[in-house]
C-alpha cells in the first residue's frame, strides 16, 4: 500500500521516463571488478534515485536496490529501529531523516561485519524475527 495513494500513478509515470537511465547505470555498477569502487557508486546511485525519482525515499530505494541483487543496504522501517531501541542500540528516531537513517544503517552495518552477514541478509533476519514473516 502507497503511502500516497493518489500520487503512486503519477511517481510511476514520471520514473518510467528514466528506465534507460536506471538500466544502463545499474548495468555499469553490476561491471565493476573493484569492490570499493562499486560500494562507492552503489551509494552514490541509492542517493541519485532518492533525489531524481518522485516517491522514493531512502527504504524505497534501499528496497529497490535489494530487489535487483544489491545487498549493501538495510531497509530501515520501524520494525528494524524496534529492535535496536529494544536491545538498546539507538534511541527511538522522532523522525526517520536521510541522516538518521544512514547513521542507524552504518550501525547495522557494524553489527553485519561483527555476524559475517550481508547487510541485506541481517536486515532481512532482523525482519523476520519482529514480524514472523519472509515477505519483505
Amino acid at each position: 500500500m502507497h503511502r500516497f495513494p493518489n500520487a503512486r500513478a503519477r511517481y510511476l509515470v514520471e520514473a518510467r521516463k528514466m528506465k534507460h537511465e536506471i538500466w544502463q547505470r545499474i548495468q555499469e555498477i553490476k561491471e565493476m571488478k573493484n569492490k570499493r569502487t562499486k560500494k562507492l557508486e552503489l551509494q552514490n546511485f541509492r542517493s541519485w534515485l532518492v533525489k531524481n525519482v518522485k516517491g522514493l525515499g531512502m527504504k524505497e530505494a534501499s528496497h529497490f536496490l535489494r530487489n535487483i541483487g544489491f545487498f549493501d543496504f538495510a531497509i530501515i522501517d520501524y520494525h528494524i529501529a524496534n529492535i535496536l531501541v529494544k536491545y538498546k542500540i539507538i534511541e527511538k528516531p522522532k523522525v526517520l531523516t536521510k541522516k538518521k537513517y544512514l547513521e542507524i544503517e552504518e550501525i547495522l552495518k557494524s553489527i553485519a561485519k561483527q555476524v559475517n552477514l550481508e547487510l541485506g541478509i541481517l536486515d532481512l533476519v532482523l525482519w523476520y524475527s519482529e514480524t514472523g514473516n519472509i515477505v519483505k
